[in-house]
């Protein structure tokens, strides 16, 4: 892009590592189409600033309370804590920016075009808007899980919400929440974010409710008071209800970018934060048949108990399938460095060569093995979309957060995946595992999610939709187009939304000598169903 250069986009991540690899991937994106970028963070859990020599990184030296970095630290007060802690130093780190122009940092002297700032950052982004710079949020999550967190108000006003309960401990998790009403009611489906059922709804396990509730109401204020944009890591061919339902929701009517999955856009080494991995699980697989291994793994943050954990062992063992597991160190509570110890029924399965057990594994190469068969998993959004972009079926385990949203359309909505359910035993994960590997619903599965690779394929192929949302995302982030293009957007309906672009580029066309010229051809190519 002609002139680009000059265009500097500022970027905040939030510091957890599923987080942080989304936002720089973007920015990898972005910078490849001609952005210079720097990458506001946090000192605590920075990002790797040496794998990225061309973005500009900028530590803001924030002062965090020292509960932030506990290990067991409650989430959601450490979320809180960190919006509260951070807004500041964000504000006056993203005016030095502007003040500066870019000067010193990678890619010379550039006009600030706009920031995009993680979506949970509700601070920032009505701190970017004070400094006078337009601000997207990027959604690192599943198109289903900010509708779900966008209609919280509704679902309050609509008697769905509180649901009255208590916390009770679960064989499955740590604690989990038990309605005080029939317990059939916590399976109906909610006609304002259907599939979704009332045990679907987002949840962290040991944080009160109420405080849940607090955040997901600020994340909701911010993205409809302070966001110019919503980006999200996702394809239109598997959420497009829910892209539309997103932008309906919010009363500026922002152009919303489904621009996934990202990780296939830029084929960069996965990066693995914390653990290393070991390569030698790869190796391991070689000798395995195709399909005939299931891989198992929890994500980096989810702790279970230790009665969960001999109940996964040895219902692995029973099963009779191969199995890559990743078990980290700290993975069980009550055992906070040293990984636990195995059930001896396990054990004599991985001498045999029938399982292995790592302390982490470089989960892409894993996934696209061909030896794998299905993915025991969390639903963490991430390991979920790589799932689906190699097409194996899952195993949904959701331990907290949107990993219940993500769960449920996995299993329910696309049809690629088994539900454990809340009751946890050794026969239940014997029988499980072998629905999903051996049994005729797990053909059925795999046969949907080769289905389902096919699209995400077909999303980040030149011309597919992915890659073009994101041609239309660095149009969208010209600073004066920006501004008008978005204030278009609120009023005009979704039949006419691309007018709202195309009339934007238009005039500065007109005004801007220095900045690239678009041709009516390419701005009549902005459709509103490509932005939404």
């Amino acid at each position: 892009m002609t002139g680009a250069r000059r265009r500097r986009v500022v970027m905040f991540p939030f510091p957890f590592r599923s987080h942080i690899a989304p936002m720089l991937q973007l920015a990898e994106l972005l910078h490849g189409r001609g952005l210079a970028v720097t990458v506001i963070h946090t000192t605590f859990n920075a990002p790797d600033a040496a794998r990225h020599p061309e973005l500009t990184f900028m530590p803001m030296h924030e002062r965090l309370p020292d509960a932030v970095a506990d290990p067991g630290a409650d989430l959601v007060e450490q979320m809180l804590a960190l919006n509260a802690a951070c807004e500041a130093p964000f504000r006056e780190a993203l005016r030095w920016v502007v003040r500066r122009g870019g000067h010193g940092q990678v890619g010379g002297w550039s006009e600030v075009a706009c920031a995009v700032v993680d979506g949970q950052w509700y601070a920032a982004l009505a701190a970017a808007a004070e400094v006078g710079v337009a601000a997207l949020a990027l959604r690192t999550d599943s198109a289903a899980t900010l509708h779900c967190m966008l209609s919280y108000s509704r679902l309050r006003s609509s008697g769905y919400l509180p649901m009255e309960g208590k916390w009770f401990p679960s064989p499955m998790r740590p604690l989990f929440l038990v309605i005080d009403h029939a317990e059939e009611s916590r399976d109906e489906v909610l006609p304002p974010v259907e599939p979704l059922r009332g045990r679907d709804l987002i949840h962290v396990d040991g944080s009160d409710a109420e405080r849940v509730r607090e955040f997901i109401a600020r994340v909701d204020n911010a993205m409809r008071t302070a966001a110019m944009g919503v980006v999200i890591n996702t394809f239109r061919a598997i959420e497009k209800p829910e892209l539309r339902m997103i932008r309906r929701h919010l009363p500026r009517r922002p152009a919303v970018f489904a621009i996934g999955p990202m990780h296939r856009l830029i084929g960069a080494p996965e990066e693995h934060g914390l653990h290393a991995p070991d390569s030698g699980c790869v190796a391991w697989l070689h000798a395995h048949p195709p399909r005939s291994v299931l891989y198992v793994s929890l994500g980096s943050v989810a702790r279970i108990d230790r009665k969960v954990f001999d109940e996964m062992a040895l219902g692995l063992a029973s099963s009779g399938v191969p199995f890559l597991w990743v078990i980290r160190p700290g993975f069980t509570t009550g055992i906070a460095a040293d990984a636990p110890t195995l059930p001896e029924p396990l054990t004599a399965v991985v001498a045999n060569g029938m399982g292995k057990v790592v302390t982490w594994a470089p989960q892409r190469d894993v996934l696209a093995h061909p030896a794998i068969g299905g993915f025991w998993t969390h639903c963490g959004w991430n390991s979920t979309l790589e799932s689906i972009c190699e097409g194996v079926p899952m195993l949904a385990q959701p331990c907290f957060g949107d990993q219940t949203v993500n769960a449920r359309y996995v299993t329910h909505q696309w049809g690629v995946g088994l539900e454990l359910g809340e009751v946890f035993d050794r026969e239940r994960v014997a029988e499980a595992v072998r629905k999903l590997m051996v049994g005729e619903e797990g053909v059925a599965m795999r046969d949907k999610a080769r289905g389902l690779k096919a699209k995400a394929s077909k999303s980040v192929e030149d011309d597919g939709a992915s890659n073009v949302a994101i041609d239309r995302l660095v149009r969208y982030m010209v600073p004066r187009p920006l501004i008008l293009a978005s204030s278009l957007f609120s009023l005009l309906s979704d039949d006419n939304a691309d007018l709202a672009i195309i009339v934007a580029f238009l005039f500065v066309d007109l005004i801007d000598s220095s900045g690239p010229m678009t041709s009516p051809a390419s701005t009549l190519s902005l459709m509103p169903c490509d932005l939404v």
